[in-house]
């Protein structure tokens, strides 16, 4: 009972919330010994989320969701994973297995719309929120996916809460969108590497071709008349245009422009420590998003947690709004096959750490 009531608060304010307060940044780095980095940033404006990682053995069995309670789907762990959770447990928005496949949840609202819901259909039935779990759980490529996904019915619990759209790579770079329109699922070949929210990811694709000015560096002299010469005022004019506000084509422009003009590192471990920098543009102030009776007490950024994944060396790393400083999982310390599920909050103590340099 304590489940329903706590999965039924989770709807009800993300129903009403998540249309002004819910956004994703991800974008996604290579290094030049190969290694893989997908990264995100996870927004929720409307209050303090309660965020945790979740660690799931292969053979654990999930129960999936539908409108009318817990009697969906029923499926076992094929492989084993690591996944952060945004305020409900079952509902792991980003994660990474133990064949080095990632996947994430991003908001998509007004512009996906899933089948509607068929009752006779719940012994196939998967909740959105409980996709990522699903996909982690099941499957070691995209192709795997690709041919599974006609076999089961993805649904909302709420018609309120609009749809959402998801990201998945592989460990070699290949990555795809899966965006579900009209009831019908679409895959797309995602080369950029980049995903925000709505509209949909073609429409994105189609939007960067009004930034073909853009480029890094500073923009050369113009002389437009006799005695005129117009001189940037700084460096980094090469980028002047670039929209700087936090709507979903804005974000997606600037961060395929951070992302493809990013140096590439020699490791891994580098490029994850580029990848937060980059994100560190996308580090919404709370403020921003509300008027100033309205914002919410508790929470220091918009940006709740944003994550990095080196899906080479099989690392899940995280920050928080509450402490910047960088955890990692190591996936190769876990034995999926012995471990016992497990979940721990992302921070034990939501306050920054601090260190104190100490001048003799």
């Amino acid at each position: 009972m304590k489940r329903i009531i706590g999965l039924a608060a989770f709807v009800l304010i993300w129903a009403f919330s998540a249309a002004d307060s819910k956004a994703c940044t991800g974008i996604s780095l290579a290094a030049q010994d190969g290694s893989r980095v997908v990264a995100r940033t996870v927004e929720w404006a409307a209050t303090p989320m309660q965020c945790g990682y979740v660690v799931s053995p292969r053979g654990h069995m999930h129960q999936s969701y539908t409108p009318k309670g817990e009697n969906g789907m029923k499926y076992k762990s094929v492989y084993g994973y690591v996944g952060i959770y945004t305020e409900y447990e079952p509902f792991i928005v980003e994660g990474i297995n133990e064949a080095g496949l990632a996947a994430g949840l991003f908001f998509f609202p007004n512009y996906g719309e899933y089948a509607p819901y068929n009752p006779a259909h719940d012994q196939k039935t998967i909740c959105d929120m409980q996709f990522v779990s699903w996909v982690l759980s099941q499957f070691s490529t995209i192709d795997q996916l690709k041919d599974a996904i006609d076999d089961v019915d993805l649904v909302t619990l709420d018609n309120k809460i609009g749809a959402v759209h998801w990201r998945i790579a592989e460990p070699n770079g290949r990555m795809v969108v899966l965006e579900i329109v009209k009831g019908v699922p679409h895959f797309y070949e995602n080369t950029l590497g980049v995903l925000t929210n709505a509209p949909g990811f073609q429409w994105h694709m189609t939007n960067l071709n009004n930034y073909v000015n853009l480029e890094p560096g500073s923009a050369p002299d113009n002389t437009i008349a006799k005695g005129i010469t117009l001189k940037a005022l700084g460096h980094g004019s090469g980028m002047l245009g670039l929209p700087g506000d936090y709507t979903s084509p804005s974000r997606f422009v600037r961060a395929t422009f951070f992302q493809t003009t990013a140096p590439v590192w020699e490791t891994g471990f580098e490029t994850v420590v580029q990848a937060f920098h980059i994100l560190n543009n996308f580090d919404i102030p709370v403020g921003s998003q509300h008027v100033r009776a309205e914002i919410p007490k508790g929470l220091p950024s918009a940006t709740q947690f944003t994550s990095a994944t080196d899906q080479t060396a099989m690392k899940f790393y995280y920050r928080t709004a509450w402490n910047s400083n960088i955890r990692c999982i190591d996936l190769m310390d876990i034995d999926f096959k012995k471990i016992k599920y497990q979940s721990h909050p992302l921070d034990q103590v939501q306050q920054q750490p601090v260190e104190v340099v100490k001048v003799k």
